[in-house]
């Protein structure tokens, strides 16, 4: 495996890209041979976002652009790139502000972060090469050079489309520097870069009393009139605003509806016209993709204000949710930690989990559909089907709702939740209980929740922590049992022949004896017992059982205890209540004897080693299991 030193010295070689220059003519005859040179901003993010991939999953889209970093957005993000390729295709939606609003922390400002991360990145690749006119403060397009009665004829011969038009500075060039002459003007290879403000910008809006215009659009260079006699000259102008800088590639708009008027206009110039409005100077020509960002609470202001009509007609909106899915969640969560210096600190299996199946659920809606509970659509939306409902009820479900994702509790107050269990002296592992406790605690502190909300969420807690119940018994189960996967899959074998036999009306052969037996009755119903399944529903669930038996044939897989969920259940408490005895008493005596000590060491080193607890929490979950045990009849 390389190592870290290996991989830097890769990047470094990747990105020492060999600088140049030449003259315009030069440069055609590099855009002739590579087309692509000539794209636009929009079809360049295009171009960048499919260069990483993108593969089908669940007929949805997935782009591994996104992939490490956004979790649980697929359909916004599916939308985001929508608009990326209608726009490069050179559809008016090119000429649209795009603008992501949802509640804080749901991944609208990571989403801008990564594609001006990517951009300065795929600047140092061949197909995201980016040149310039050389002199020109907004890194302009050199194809913006041709004389307008030539680009006809050079999209004819070419198939490449030209539109800008040069920027009052470089036609002043153009005309006095080299007298016309297009070819002699200096064009280099350039590369997009925020902190050196070439084709990133990014705005931040403030006081609306004092914040200038001209961080926007450029201003005056007072100090340059007396050489060039006027205020309206370009030389005596600063092309330095956010719009500026960002031409030919991203513009961040941050919190865009807290702007004042002025700035919303001139940015629906720019959408509509692709054009910059300053004071002294014709318009002058952008090609860049401008990408805002707002709360909820100002997006539905701003729809409810006729005033704004013009700009509403100038944007792509797409509603950026939290995410639904635990699975994703618990990334979310990692991701944030990664930061965190945890050295010497042991995160115990499913705190992350529980915190995610806490805040999952204070984002889903009361189900509206029969039979339908908050954990079973938790369970369903992360994948996996539920007693009478399957992934293709999902939509149904989902259209029934009207905010789903829009509220709830935030990944970054689950972080700063967990974040305060990590720094209480003497803490060297944070198990479930001790998330859960945190994040009741910081819920009954905190005043931004109203009572309501403080007791919707406290039943919530307690909703985790049933889950996190079934959880800690299963993992002393499994650790009690060294054989318990051959144990369980032997059960399910036994279940699966009683149940074929049941159903084609056929006997079984008696292993010791040799003779005809009927299907046990006795053993399926002990089975099915376990998971609610009633008498006068066992003929639905046995034929349901091989339906799955038959599609995982169909599809070259197996069939196991775990291929369904209600089976899997019914198989661990099966398992479990066979031994419970054996288990309770071992892990609740007070004076165990010899035999119990090493088996509590055992059940302590599977735990460890195969199930990734350390000693500490693993004494604590035995300690937590047997209050369980010790509260059940």
């Amino acid at each position: 495996m390389p190592s870290i030193m290996d991989k830097i010295e890769a990047h470094l070689q990747t990105h020492r890209v060999v600088a140049w220059e030449g003259t315009f003519r030069d440069y055609l005859s590099l855009v002739l041979n590579q087309p692509t040179l000539a794209q636009h901003a929009h079809e360049r993010i295009y171009r960048m976002i499919n260069a990483a991939g993108m593969r089908i999953e669940n007929n949805k889209e997935h782009y591994a652009f996104f992939e490490n970093d956004l979790f649980g957005i697929d359909e916004p993000l599916a939308k985001v790139v929508e608009y990326f390729k209608a726009a490069a295709l050179g559809s008016d939606v090119g000429r649209r502000i795009l603008l992501l609003y949802g509640p804080p922390s749901s991944g609208k400002s990571q989403l801008v972060i990564l594609l001006k991360r990517g951009l300065e990145e795929f600047a140092h690749t061949d197909d995201g090469a980016v040149y310039a006119i050389a002199a020109c403060p907004q890194h302009e397009d050199p194809l913006n050079l041709i004389p307008h009665a030539l680009r006809g004829e050079f999209q004819e011969e070419t198939n490449i489309h030209v539109e800008g038009e040069l920027c009052p500075l470089c036609a002043v060039t153009l005309r006095e520097q080299y007298q016309g002459d297009i070819y002699q003007v200096p064009v280099r290879r350039i590369f997009f870069s925020e902190k050196e403000r070439c084709g990133i910008g990014t705005f931040v809006p403030s006081d609306p009393k004092s914040q200038d215009i001209a961080e926007l659009v450029g201003s005056i260079d007072l100090s340059t009139i007396g050489d060039y006699g006027s205020e309206s000259d370009p030389r005596a102008y600063r092309f330095d605003g956010e719009l500026n800088v960002a031409n030919r590639g991203l513009m961040e708009f941050i919190e865009m509806l807290k702007a004042d008027e002025r700035f919303l206009y001139v940015l629906l110039t720019l959408a509509q016209e692709k054009n910059i409005k300053t004071g002294r100077f014709p318009l002058i020509y952008a090609d860049e993709c401008v990408i805002a960002h707002t709360n909820e609470t100002e997006f539905n202001e701003f729809m409810a204000d006729k005033k704004s009509e013009a700009l509403h007609d100038r944007m792509i909106m797409v509603r950026v949710p939290y995410n639904l899915k635990v699975s994703q969640e618990e990334r979310i969560y990692k991701k944030l930690l990664r930061a965190t210096n945890m050295k010497g600190l042991h995160l115990a299996p499913h705190a992350l989990r529980v915190a995610a199946i806490f805040a999952i659920l204070s984002r889903l809606e009361e189900p509206k559909t029969a039979g339908l509970t908050l954990l079973k659509k938790l369970t369903l939306y992360d994948g996996e089907d539920v007693e009478g409902f399957r992934q293709k009820d999902i939509k149904l479900i989902q259209d029934a709702t009207e905010r789903e994702g829009m509220d709830g509790i935030s990944p970054r107050f689950i972080i700063n939740r967990v974040s305060s269990s990590l720094i209480k002296p003497d803490t060297r592992c944070i198990n479930p209980i001790d998330i859960l406790r945190a994040i009741k605690d910081g819920i009954e502190s905190q005043g931004q929740f109203k009572k309501a909300d403080r007791e919707r969420y406290n039943a919530l807690i307690a909703e985790a922590r049933r889950e996190y119940d079934e959880i800690a018994r299963n993992d002393v189960q499994k650790a009690f049992f060294v054989s318990f996967e051959q144990e369980a899959s032997t059960l399910v074998d036994n279940y699966l022949d009683n149940v074929e036999a049941y159903l084609d009306k056929a006997k079984l052969i008696d292993p010791i004896t040799g003779e005809d037996v009927p299907p046990d009755e006795k053993l399926m119903r002990s089975l099915e017992n376990k998971v609610g399944v009633a008498d006068h529903g066992k003929d639905t669930f046995r034929n349901e059982i091989f339906r799955k038996v038959a599609m995982a044939q169909r599809h070259g897989g197996a069939f196991d205890y775990t291929t369904h969920e209600k089976l899997k259940d019914a198989i661990e408490k099966q398992l479990f209540e066979e031994r419970r005895d054996t288990i309770k008493l071992t892990i609740s005596s007070r004076s165990p004897d010899t035999e119990q000590v090493r088996k509590l060491n055992d059940v302590v080193e599977t735990l460890v080693t195969r199930e990734g607890y350390c000693s500490a929490c693993a004494n604590e979950l035995l300690k937590y299991v047997s209050s369980l045990l010790a509260r059940e009849k």
